[in-house]
């Protein structure tokens, strides 16, 4: 008034819980056409104690450094503020305070229930990155403590946390004044830069926005992506009246200024133009100097052959290039069927996009709905439009079904344009999410996941399939296991996990999120513990979790097993097959081959990825089945075992034009071949075409295969002799199992069934077995057991002689002790070392019993373990529990356990681990 200045705020935009983004306040800049605000996310925990919530309107003031600023007093409309729960506001203030020097909480101690127990407030801002944690642990209760209603808190700077920093940009999208251009639904965008991309972004359209010649103002937040290169825009409603024609979307960053234009001015509708609603720009601007060229690239999906291949769900597509991909497209318009995805079916596709530069990799997948939605894919192939086929690049799937119900259970697939172990190239991500003991904490909702590393992102993954099949997913207090293949993305610094809020019950309580890395060796915990749900906390159904530990795990590789069954007749089996491989640098564990498939029938190729201990050079494998099952018989005609090394391989050469190339024909020639180091494929391949079965050869139902062309090792046999002491009830009816060490490795576990004797280890009784399997060498020990079946289980045993066939050596291992529960010390098992025959001969003469004993002992380690069974209800178990110990020289093998609310176990005589 006394200067006459006439001071202008525009603002055009709602004060409205239910309208454009929710807010009734606002932080308004003199003369601006644009917003500036900073948002914060402001997280209010509200304690767990009787009578913590309260019904008071909450407000909060954040100090800026050394508190020359401040936010004013903000109002936090729309929390719950209940006992043991977190609400979650997005701030938007005109001013950067972050890092903050302390926050001012408070109530208007209004209403019925006005006391209020505060635990702590969290604040992060994306602009900054800085998340701070402000405890509080009191009421803020006139009549509670000391009556105060408002508090200053401060922070607790070992709890701070960095995260990823965005920017605040102008947004603003021009509908066309067309008839017909605007659209109800809701518009999603992605933007890319030469420094990555940002998230997917929805702009929910709740107050008429999009419509006919109108300009939509947004604020949103990016990452530093550098110059931008491209947006990809679209809506998801692929309905007659929700058809959108887009003029041009332009971006400003909200403190330099920086402005890039992307024209379209295009239908984004089923029914106009090319029929798409999705549409790449390429950006303008005065930082552009040549916008990049759009291009359509010429997709060919090929269907398999075989009865069930074809396919009736939704199928998307996403092309990944040197410069970018494509995003998730729904391949809906078919250039040359009208029924696609039809067994034998070539599908062809045009995918419009930005240029891509070389395509290394695509995604391609379905929703899995409807009925006999699996889907059997052959191949894909990609090509730019106009270019000719021998330009195309071809994308095996390499005999894949994409099917909950087959192989490994996947519906969407990585696939690289490699058809030797191209399973290999991609990394399996084991993620276990836990669901809240919170009631209604479960969902109906399908829930999905993006994974974020220093070399890229997952993207989004629909978890659908679960590796431990509980049934109901997200069950309350319940832990679900999904598997996630992808290229290798790093070290993992996020994720983003919600769910389409979909179902009855699609509200869910997120407890928290561990991703297990075994080819990284890294484990990593991601805390939640909020509502995933638009009725409580900040009404997100998405949310982005920071991980607050990382865990060293053993690092293992991928192998891939490709395992032939032979064409005889009945050579199929129903029985579990296990492999285990051995090599230069130790063995794997004892590895069940299976899927989600009839596997192994009668002249079928089928293809495992494991992940395993890395080896090195393989000597051997031994593969065999558990005789379980009708017909349990197997014919394995032979098994390939591949993995991934580095080794040096030709550079890849760049285009030249057809002059140049004359011109250097006879120099390269000349030249030597330049070379890099890259991954590459190593095969063994292990023939047999045997029989693995106790009705035919050997009765054997294991073999150990040498590799193809190997000739450093060769097949060899032992014999086993096992004396029975002569003792009262020194007999056993039980099934005894033996495994035989040496310098070259083991035999593996063999039942010993096949005696000289019809009745076997009867008292006073030598039973003589044949043991075939690669030759060991030296032999160091064995393992000795029985399975405790019988009435009659308890076993007194005298000693094994082995006798190497190879060279008619022959080794001694005493034991003269029991194997029984009840006698001794209650084992079941023994490992024995063989000792000189000057042993064996002196074992009539006075202490020499004692020796032996010494000889023994020296060589073995005893080893306790404490197990304590959990006191919730129901904790206990009926069943037999076992264990083995493994060590960086060999493992226990299995050890039966006794039932106890607490037991100790004793591995006795275990050589060394």
């Amino acid at each position: 008034m006394g200067n006459k200045i006439v001071y202008e705020f525009p603002i055009n935009r709602w004060f409205a819980l239910d309208e454009d983004d929710g807010k009734i306040q606002r932080d308004i800049l003199v003369g601006g056409n644009q917003p500036t605000g900073i948002m914060y996310n402001v997280q209010i925990v509200t304690g767990n104690l009787h009578g913590s919530g309260t019904n008071s309107k909450i407000h909060i003031v954040m100090h800026g450094t050394k508190g020359m600023r401040n936010s004013g007093k903000v109002f936090l409309e729309g929390g719950s503020f209940e006992r043991g729960l977190t609400d979650i506001f997005m701030v938007e203030i005109a001013a950067l305070l972050s890092p903050l020097s302390r926050v001012t909480i408070g109530h208007d101690n209004d209403g019925l229930s006005a006391g209020w127990y505060c635990e702590k407030v969290v604040v992060y801002c994306p602009f900054t990155g800085i998340e701070q944690t402000f405890p509080c642990g009191k009421w803020l209760d006139e009549k509670e403590g000391d009556g105060l209603i408002e508090r200053e808190l401060y922070e607790m700077v070992s709890l701070r946390h960095k995260r990823q920093k965005k920017h605040p940009w102008s947004l603003w999208i021009w509908t066309s004044d067309l008839p017909s251009a605007g659209t109800d639904a809701d518009i999603l965008f992605q933007v890319y830069g030469d420094k990555g991309k940002s998230d997917e972004i929805k702009l929910d359209n709740k107050s008429d926005n999009f419509e006919q010649g109108q300009i939509d103002k947004f604020i949103v937040e990016l990452p530093d992506l550098g110059k931008l290169t491209k947006l990809r825009i679209w809506h998801e409603k692929r309905s007659t009246f929700a058809g959108w024609h887009l003029s041009k979307v332009t971006l400003i960053k909200t403190l330099t200024k920086e402005k890039y234009t992307f024209p379209c001015e295009r239908w984004l509708d089923i029914n106009e133009d090319d029929n798409e609603v999705v549409r790449e720009l390429p950006a303008t601007g005065d930082l552009i100097d040549e916008p990049l060229p759009l291009i359509k690239y010429r997709v060919t999906v090929c269907t398999g052959n075989i009865g069930g291949s074809g396919t009736d769900a939704s199928v998307f597509l996403n092309l990944i290039g040197e410069q970018g991909d494509t995003g998730d497209r729904q391949l809906v318009n078919c250039k040359n069927n009208a029924n696609k995805f039809e067994k034998g079916n070539f599908d062809e596709f045009i995918v419009e996009a930005v240029n891509l530069g070389p395509i290394r990799r695509l995604r391609i997948g379905h929703n899995g709905k409807g009925r006999g939605c699996g889907w059997f894919l052959g191949k894909v192939t990609v090509r730019e439009e106009g270019q000719a086929e021998a330009h195309a690049v071809e994308f095996p799937c390499n005999r894949l079904w994409l099917d909950r119900y087959e192989d490994d259970g996947q519906i969407v697939r990585e696939l690289v344009p490699f058809e030797d172990g191209q399973r290999l190239y991609n990394i399996s991500y084991h993620i276990a999410v836990k669901t809240g003991e919170v009631a209604g904490g479960s969902s109906d909702s399908n829930v999905f996941v993006k994974l974020y590393g220093e070399k890229g992102d997952s993207s989004k993954t629909m978890l659908v399939v679960s590796s431990n099949d509980l049934g109901n997913y997200f069950e309350s207090g319940r832990v679900d296991i999904f598997t996630v293949e992808t290229y290798d993305i790093g070290q993992i610094n996020r994720l983003i996990i919600g769910h389409t809020n979909n179902g009855m019950n699609a509200g869910w309580f997120l407890d928290s999120v561990q991703i297990m890395v075994p080819v990284h060796g890294k484990k990593y915990m991601f805390p939640s513990h909020r509502w995933l749900c638009k009725d409580k906390a900040d009404g997100k159904t998405e949310v982005e979790i920071y991980p607050s530990e990382i865990i060293d795990l053993e690092l293992l590789i991928n192998y891939e097993i490709t395992v032939i069954t032979g064409d005889v007749m009945f050579a199929g089996t129903n029985a579990n097959v296990f492999i285990q491989i051995y090599g230069d640098k130790g063995k794997t564990e004892v590895i069940t081959l299976q899927s989600r498939s009839n596997n192994y029938e009668r002249n079928t190729t089928e293809i495992f990825k494991i992940e395993a201990k890395d080896v090195g050079k393989i000597f051997k494998i031994r593969i065999g089945h558990d005789g379980s099952g009708t017909g349990s018989g197997w014919f394995l005609e032979s098994v390939a075992v591949k993995h991934l090394i580095m080794a040096m391989v030709p550079k890849e050469k760049k285009k030249e034009d057809k002059k140049k190339k004359k011109k250097k024909k006879k120099e390269e020639e000349e030249e030597d071949v330049e070379e890099e180091m890259q991954e590459v494929v190593l095969t063994y391949h292990f023939p047999c075409s045997r029989w693995l079965a106790g009705g035919e050869e050997d009765g054997e139902l294991l073999v150990e295969l040498l590799p193809e062309d190997e000739e450093a090792l060769e097949a060899n046999t032992y014999e086993v002799c096992v004396f029975t002491g002569d003792m009262l009830g020194a007999g056993t009816d039980a099934n005894v199992y033996i495994n035989i060490y040496g310098e070259n490795g083991d035999t593996g576990e063999r039942s010993l069934r096949n005696s000289d004797n019809l009745n076997k280890f009867e008292r006073g009784q030598e039973d003589v077995f044949i043991v075939t399997g690669v030759d060991l060498g030296p032999l160091r020990k064995l393992r000795i057991r029985h399975d405790n079946s019988k009435s009659f289980s308890s076993w007194y045993l005298d000693r094994v002689e082995i006798v190497d066939t190879k060279d008619d050596t022959v080794y001694f291992f005493p034991c003269n002790r029991w194997l029984a529960v009840d006698e001794d010390d209650g084992q079941i098992a023994r490992e024995l070392v063989p000792v000189d025959e000057a042993f064996m001969r002196r074992d009539e003469e006075e202490g020499a019993g004692a020796t032996l004993g010494l000889e023994q002992k020296s060589m073995s380690t005893t080893y306790t373990i404490k197990i304590k069974t959990g006191e919730k209800k129901y904790a206990g178990t009926d069943a037999n529990v076992f264990a083995i110990l493994f060590g960086e020289n060999d493992d226990t093998g299995t050890k039966r356990t006794q039932r106890s609310s607490e037991e100790r176990i004793s591995f006795r005589n275990v050589t060394n681990l």
